[in-house]
């Protein structure tokens, strides 16, 4: 806002005017054949790139089209560039345009990011400097313009003679209000100079005229030529006296309807004022009339009020005692859901069949042990046997050898 206020009131228009030229500047280097027909996009309006709250904006769409034409120029100026993609990264597209405008000599003393919006004075300079290196490279030159003498003179004509016939109808409508007026204020002594100024002049009649025309034929041509005689004057729209005309009738019938509406807003501010003062005079009059019944209401407000708080702490009691049965209940339930499970479990005999059960397949267990182990007894008996046999076969041997071997 410090940067407008110092540029001044019509800098926020500025763009609005650069944006205009540069339009311009693009069809003479025939952008709607090189860049619209070849992406096959719409045309540019005359302040596509302004940002302004008046003007409808398209961040992505304004920024693809900057980027186009920018590149288009660039490569104008005789630099190679490619035509950036819709889905390129914005950050290095921009970066590359602004390389390549300082390349140029372009001067560029704002952020990049600036350029992100597709929209602003800063796309606008960017554009505006990139079209003018192009059309120095190109060599294209402004000349200055040829305007048609002829058209103009003729225009100035019509002109001229229109203002001559309003000119002309005014003087002659003021001139016949002038002898409207001196023929209302006439009197002896200007009659005398008129008498004075004829005979003077030589111009007085020598014989009075006499018409031999009749009355009758004289109406009937002035009839027949009248409306041949009126002067139709065509308005114009655009002279200041019409406007101005029109302002005093404008006026009139304010005033007029003013006057009218002055008068029936005077009989409703009475009427209001009078209606006013009947409903405060009843409003007192009911006062006074039901006091005894407000203060009767009033004295059974304050006894409904006792009794809510009465209510409020019974109910509070309630609540609390309702509580602890709630929690009596539910310990109650729990209880009987206990018993119920015990009984169940005591009349229930599949516990018991569970131990007869088990009961049986111990005793097959046993006897399988007990064979197992009359089996593993039998085995050791018939072990200890054998050695015992072998023992005394072993003793009977070494007895009988004992004698052979004495005489030695």
């Amino acid at each position: 806002m410090a940067e407008e206020e110092e540029r001044g009131p019509g800098s926020v228009f500025q763009m609005f005017v650069l944006m205009e030229d540069l339009l311009d500047k693009l069809k003479v280097l025939d952008y709607e054949q090189h860049v619209l027909d070849k992406h096959n996009i719409k045309p540019l309006s005359r302040h596509y790139f302004v940002s302004s709250p008046h003007v409808l904006s398209n961040p992505g769409e304004q920024f693809y089209m900057f980027s186009v034409i920018a590149a288009w120029l660039i490569s104008l100026c005789g630099r190679p560039f490619d035509t950036p993609q819709e889905y390129d990264d914005p950050n290095a597209t921009v970066s590359n345009i602004l390389s390549e405008l300082r390349a140029l000599g372009g001067q560029v003393d704002f952020p990049p990011s600036k350029l992100k919006s597709g929209s602003g004075e800063h796309v606008v300079y960017v554009l505006d400097q990139l079209v003018e290196k192009a059309l120095k490279s190109k060599g294209f030159t402004w000349d200055r313009p040829m305007y048609p003498s002829v058209e103009v003179e003729d225009e100035c004509v019509q002109e001229d003679d229109a203002e001559l016939t309003l000119s002309k109808v005014e003087e002659e409508m003021t001139q016949e209000d002038e002898e409207y007026e001196e023929e209302d204020g006439l009197d002896l002594d200007t009659l005398k100079t008129r008498t004075n100024q004829i005979e003077l002049s030589g111009s007085r009649p020598a014989v009075v005229l006499e018409s031999d025309v009749d009355a009758a034929e004289w109406n009937l041509e002035v009839e027949r030529v009248l409306p041949q005689l009126k002067v139709t004057i065509r308005t114009d729209n655009k002279d200041w006296r019409i406007h101005l005309d029109q302002m005093h009738q404008h006026q009139e019938g304010i005033n007029t309807s003013l006057q009218d509406a002055k008068g029936c807003l005077f009989k409703l501010r009475e009427d209001i004022s009078k209606t006013l003062e009947k409903v405060s005079s009843r409003e007192k009059y009911l006062n006074t009339q039901l006091e005894h019944l407000i203060s009767e209401y009033r004295q059974a407000q304050a006894q409904l009020n006792k009794v809510k708080e009465l209510y409020q702490q019974a109910s509070g009691g309630v609540t609390e005692r309702t509580r602890i049965l709630a929690e009596i209940s539910e310990e109650l339930e729990k209880v009987k859901q206990e018993m119920e499970e015990k009984g169940s479990s005591m009349s229930d005999g599949a516990p018991v069949v569970k131990i007869r059960q088990s009961l049986t397949k111990l005793k097959q267990e046993l006897e399988q042990m007990d064979v197992r182990m009359g089996v593993v007894e039998h085995t050791l008996l018939q072990a200890k046997l054998r050695e015992k046999n072998n023992m005394t076969r072993d003793m009977h041997a070494t007895h009988l050898l004992e004698p052979n071997t004495q005489p030695y």
